[in-house]
């Protein structure tokens, strides 16, 4: 049997409309009427009885049709759906087509998660299905991440001991009160006891400051956070003071990437190629007492030129804290003097942000930042552990 007596078409109609029509059209005309073909079998199937047949193994009997519309990947399309008397058939087209539609969905809100505008987004489908969807039936869509992006961020963490974690901080703008104003994003990632990056905690407030740390920090140990063994961020006030009160027997180290250029931005521009490589050496040392004596080296070195004062002296006051990755295993310490991995984590979100630019309120800035360190969580756990001791 052939698809056009399958399909019960004139295959000299069939021609006549693919030379003189456009194909779009007749592609979903021949879905159509399969699709309806298809699903005057399943009643058939269902009754157990053909049209007019008398047979004493009749279930039902056929009660006409509804219209019901239906999205597929070449655009909408509206189907004659064959019903029964006691209502009790269902044919199986819309259920398998629900499961495309909702895979098309999560293609919509992965775009979005990528950094695609509304606008593109709906660009998109047009292109693709011949249908227009509003940027704000792309925006409500995106709503349907709330729920998942909430349980992510409140999942317990007295499920293992997190040793090592790592600060930061990153403003965004939202409108509030028809007014655009700056935000502050708290984000903690830490090393997991299978010696793999986790990102534990996300938080949108009005600024960064003592008491936003505080707050983020009483977020993370009410979902079972432990006092870590060393925090690393860099040197905002408020978090030092936060990480001091709230957390016991706790180290913090000061990122040695940062805290580098805060003594390089001290320095003429020109000529300091050797300071520089003297002040790098330092970080390069075993353990702090070699440090130590290398930064004293450095010191006497260069405590002679006046031009070097400033930089001299933020050296000498920052050192102790910006060391302590030295008293960890060797094994750790490659992936503890800096906040490197947070900030290209803050770089893939800046990213999408920047698509967006103004987020309406604070839950649509959650919702993305989240639904985007979720995709990097992700990430982590298929990649293989850092090369770190288990203990």
């Amino acid at each position: 049997m052939t698809l056009f007596n399958y399909l019960n078409l004139n295959p000299e109609e069939v021609k006549d409309s693919v030379l003189h029509s456009n194909m779009d059209a007749v592609v979903k005309s021949a879905v159509v009427l399969a699709l309806e073909e298809l699903m005057e079998n399943e009643r058939d199937n269902h009754l157990q009885a053909q049209s007019y047949e008398r047979t004493s193994e009749r279930r039902d009997y056929r009660n006409g049709y509804y219209e019901r519309e239906l999205m597929i990947s070449i655009g909408r399309i509206t189907l004659r759906v064959p019903r029964t008397r006691e209502g009790d058939f269902s044919p199986s087209v819309f259920e398998k087509y629900a499961r495309v539609d909702q895979a098309f969905v999560l293609g919509m809100l992965e775009m979005v998660v990528n950094g695609v505008s509304t606008r593109k987004v709906s660009n998109v489908v047009e292109t693709l299905c011949g249908q227009r969807v509003s940027k704000s039936f792309v925006s409500s869509l995106t709503a349907k991440l709330d729920p998942i992006v909430t349980q992510w961020a409140n999942r317990p963490l007295n499920v293992m001991y997190y040793k090592y974690l790592f600060m930061d901080a990153m403003y965004i703008k939202v409108r509030e009160n028809q007014k655009v104003v700056s935000k502050a994003v708290y984000i903690a990632t830490a090393i997991n006891a299978e010696n793999r990056r986790e990102v534990i905690g996300l938080r949108v407030d009005a600024q960064e400051s003592k008491k936003g740390w505080q707050t983020f920090i009483q977020y993370l140990k009410n979902r079972g956070l432990q006092s870590p063994k060393l925090i690393v961020s860099d040197a905002h006030e408020g978090l030092k003071q936060a990480i001091q009160q709230d957390f016991t027997g706790t180290s913090w180290q000061r990122c040695s990437v940062h805290f580098k250029r805060n003594i390089f931005d001290q320095v003429p521009k020109k000529g300091m190629q050797q300071f520089k490589l003297d002040v790098r050496q330092i970080f390069q040392a075993l353990d702090v007492e070699s440090a130590r004596k290398e930064k004293e080296r450095v010191v006497n070195k260069y405590e002679d030129e006046s031009k070097l004062e400033k930089a001299l002296e933020t050296l000498e006051n920052g050192f102790d804290s910006a060391v302590q990755f030295m008293n960890e295993p060797e094994a750790f310490r490659r992936y503890l003097s800096s906040t490197n991995h947070l900030e290209r984590l803050n770089q893939e979100v800046r990213r999408r942000e920047q698509v967006i630019r103004i987020f309406p309120n604070d839950q649509s800035a959650f919702r993305l930042i989240g639904a985007v360190l979720m995709n990097y969580d992700e990430q982590q756990q298929s990649h293989k552990p850092l090369k770190l001791p288990k203990k």
